[in-house]
């Protein structure tokens, strides 16, 4: 049986939002190929918020509503991030018990 702490914590949400978990032993498996890729496009998009965010905020022009919106979406990449980095962090406990 798979216990919690085994199971990778994917990079996307349920209908409902509730956390979505891959159960395997093949980190090479297409499931765990797809997490991997996702994981690098969220990652990917978020850096390019902040880049973005950077600059519209030196912007004394930049309009209220742009402002919202990016906070929108950099509420979402941080989301993004926190889930990537909280399922890297599991499977780095895993697998460090796993050798020892």
């Amino acid at each position: 049986m798979t216990t919690s702490n085994e199971l990778r914590l994917l990079p996307w949400s349920g209908p409902d939002g509730k956390p979505c978990f891959l159960s395997t032993d093949d980190s090479n498996g297409h499931m765990s190929r797809l997490a991997d890729n996702i994981e690098a496009v969220q990652l990917g998009m978020a850096t390019e918020l902040l880049d973005q965010a950077l600059d519209m905020l030196v912007n004394a022009a930049t309009e209220p509503d742009d402002l919202r919106l990016l906070a929108k979406d950099l509420t979402g990449a941080l989301r993004d991030t926190i889930r990537v980095a909280t399922s890297r962090g599991h499977r780095l406990v895993v697998t460090e018990s796993h050798s020892s």
